[in-house]
């Protein structure tokens, strides 16, 4: 039996790093899982592992799921990793949408990446290697989302990151939301912070992170990226979705 393919479901972007490290990350899981990355017209590894985009760049999930087929034909079940930090739009929308449009019979949806303590773990490396320490106040810089539920995932975050770090962390957003990262920088040094850290609830580089070096921060941590706790976050996303969906396939 075909194990369930993997389709690694993004945000989409226009910074190449961005996209570079989408890409890596792909590449990554599948060193985990034992595979390598296929692409569309190479005969599908055991399990495949694709990317695929809600906005800006293309292949979309639909498509990618579309695209699943084994040697006869038949359609590979496969289970869609949404690579998100916060479950919003996208995560409650565009990939169900996406999946029932795609007419694949056989996929799973797992749960967003975060929160999840593993990312808390990451932030605060990064943290640490950008010259943060004990002491220094905290700025948990996230895109931001007008989705209730997505806020709450980043105040989760934040409350992890600062369980992390034993100290208190303060929240700014970067694109939607209030208040802004500068706002939130300007109020602790107003408050008497001697030191303000930035860290970054975000996944790869590009505007949303250059954006945080213009506020005003005595450091900003690097975004979280492709590091191995990340690797493992979704390959485990994947094999317990899979799991359930050959058993499923089997009753």
């Amino acid at each position: 039996m075909t194990s369930p393919a993997l389709v690694l479901v993004a945000h989409g972007t226009r910074s190449t790093r961005g996209v570079q490290m989408i890409a890596a990350l792909a590449e990554a899981v599948a060193r985990e899982l034992g595979v390598a990355v296929s692409g569309r017209d190479a005969e599908l590894p055991d399990p495949a592992v694709r990317t695929a985009f809600v906005d800006v760049l293309g292949p979309s999930p639909a498509e990618v799921l579309r695209d699943l087929c084994d040697a006869a034909g038949e359609s590979v079940p496969a289970v869609v990793v949404p690579a998100f930090l916060a479950s919003g739009y996208h995560v409650y929308q565009d990939v169900p949408r996406e999946v029932a449009e795609s007419g694949h019979a056989a996929v799973a949806v797992t749960p967003a990446m975060g929160p999840d303590p593993a990312l808390a773990r990451i932030m605060t490396m990064r943290l640490r290697a950008a010259g943060w320490r004990p002491g220094d106040a905290v700025v948990f810089a996230a895109a931001g989302s007008s989705d209730a539920r997505a806020r709450q995932d980043v105040r989760r975050a934040a409350a992890m990151l600062a369980e992390h770090l034993d100290t208190p962390v303060r929240i700014g957003y970067i694109a939607t939301g209030a208040p802004r990262v500068s706002e939130v920088v300007a109020a602790l040094r107003e408050s008497g912070s001697q030191r303000v850290f930035v860290a970054s609830y975000l996944l790869a580089h590009g505007l949303f992170q250059q954006r945080l070096h213009d506020a005003g921060a005595d450091g900003v941590a690097e975004p979280i990226g492709v590091h191995p706790a990340v690797v493992r976050l979704i390959a485990d996303r994947y094999r317990a979705a899979a799991r359930e969906l050959v058993r499923t396939r089997a009753a």
